[in-house]
């Protein structure tokens, strides 16, 4: 039986700010290696027989979602959330998606994963997943138990009942119960009775036991879900579902609407260095770091400071007699913190977004289809940016009714078009656009464009724009 994917991409990551936001939350962030959490996600599944990831999304994320795919040759489906509503009813998306795809009768286990995890030990990860297919392929739902190393209050537990085989197959147990996170001292019960595993929300289930046992147990979320898919719009490797349906389904998670409910829940145990990453105490955790215990990302120069974790991304960070802090630098934001106060992060937050600033939101780089953008200065009528455009790509045809610009080229070549007119620049020219003129500008090279943008006028928001003709989908 075909082993699909289902890799879910939503989230805000907050508890990570300022590296992450709500327009780039943290599975898009490349936090430890050379990959992103959701390329990662993927490529760590090359050692087995599986078909190509289903993603889901939320709509504001999908250009990039589909970026990072294409550049690990893992582009597929992605479905759309027009709206969050948890797991539920997303896997209930993809299932039937899935089985859409698939000729009739034919069924295939889903394997889901949150495209925010860290996992350490990928042979084990993989052996576990090997486990859990036999038990799958017999009606059972299966979820990954971590087996615990700590007292942890911030996770659910799951406990395991008596073990089971299938298949000749043993290592899976029926599952007891599933516990809502623990006051410390009930945490470190479950430790010393041992039977308890963290929940980690990873899943694998046969799209069409998954999709019985929903109706069985949510058929709101099951009709909610089968209308809004129905005849879904289908945009590139786009796939957008009804709003008005889909944002009247209830807001459930899977083991609050099925795995709760059940009597085929299973738990595979897993010991593969899992982390969820919610907060940058949790990432200094599982870090490398040096021999006094700091881990250093960036242009850092520590002395006389221990246990700190200190990422800087847009200049130098010192560290002087200091121990235990996060210490976060980006462009436009500065976090520091102590280890245990870093739950409260999304506090700050809550905070930003209730004083009306973007620095919640989005970062002063923001990227589009295109390319990306960089604010780098402005004033109360001006606004210059640093804009790069990939190979191959180029912005709609638009207009503005309240700013004019001013182009130059400092790398690559231009294709500009303005009214009527066609033409390329090089490095080191420029071209002005007047307010109220149709513009577009495009790569035809085979390197990244780059340009300073200069914007004048008495409004300068990137909602002043009028999309005439756009290749992403946008007008």
């Amino acid at each position: 039986m075909k082993i699909i994917p289902i890799i879910m991409a939503g989230g805000s990551g907050s508890r990570l700010w300022p590296l992450s936001r709500l327009t780039y939350p943290k599975q898009f962030l490349t936090l430890e290696g050379e990959q992103t959490m959701l390329q990662q996600t993927i490529s760590r599944l090359s050692k087995l027989e599986v078909e190509c990831p289903v993603v889901i999304c939320n709509e504001e994320h999908r250009f990039i979602v589909a970026e990072q795919l294409r550049q690990i040759n893992a582009l597929n489906e992605i479905i759309l959330e027009p709206i969050g509503r948890n797991t539920a009813p997303a896997v209930a998306l993809a299932a039937i998606q899935c089985l859409k795809d698939l000729a009739d009768n034919e069924d295939a286990l889903l394997l889901i994963l949150a495209a925010d995890h860290i996992i350490k030990d990928n042979t084990a990860f993989i052996n576990a997943i090997k486990i859990s297919t036999s038990y799958a392929i017999d009606g059972n739902l299966v979820t990954f138990g971590i087996e615990p190393s700590s007292p942890e209050t911030g996770f659910g537990y799951i406990q395991a009942g008596d073990e089971i085989s299938s298949g000749g197959v043993s290592g899976a147990f029926k599952v007891n119960a599933f516990v809502e996170k623990p006051e410390r001292a009930v945490a470190e019960g479950f430790l010393s009775d041992g039977g308890y595993y963290w929940n980690s929300g990873m899943f694998m289930f046969g799209a069409r036991k998954y999709l019985s046992e929903l109706h069985k147990f949510c058929p709101d979320i099951y009709d909610s879900c089968s209308k809004a898919i129905q005849s879904p719009d289908k945009d590139l490797c786009f796939i957008r579902i009804d709003y008005d349906i889909f944002s009247r389904c209830p807001d459930l998670s899977i083991d609050y609407a099925v795995m709760e409910h059940t009597a085929n829940a299973v738990v595979v145990p897993m010991s593969a260095g899992w982390s969820d990453v919610g907060s940058w105490s949790s990432l200094w955790d599982i870090s490398v770091k040096d021999e006094r215990g700091n881990v250093l990302i960036g242009d850092v120069i520590a002395h006389n400071s221990s246990n700190n974790y200190v990422h800087a991304q847009s200049g130098l960070v010192t560290m002087l007699g200091v121990e235990d802090l996060i210490v976060v630098q980006t462009n436009d934001a500065i976090l520091v913190t102590k280890h245990n106060a870093v739950q409260d992060v999304k506090k700050i937050v809550e905070e930003l977004k209730t004083a009306g600033r973007s620095e919640y939101r989005i970062h002063r780089e923001v990227y589009r289809p295109w390319g990306r953008c960089d604010s780098i200065d402005a004033g109360k009528r001006y606004e210059v940016k640093r804009i790069e455009v990939n190979p191959g790509e180029g912005i709609s045809l638009q207009t503005h009714f309240h700013r004019s610009e001013h182009w130059v080229v400092v790398a690559g070549t231009a294709k500009v078009t303005l009214e009527d007119k066609q033409f390329l620049l090089g490095e080191n020219e420029s071209v002005y656009i007047p307010v109220g003129a149709q513009h577009c500008l495009e790569n035809p090279g085979k390197i990244p464009l780059e340009i300073i943008e200069v914007r004048s006028g008495p409004y300068l928001g990137d909602d002043d724009i009028v999309r005439i003709a756009d290749r992403y989908g946008r007008v």
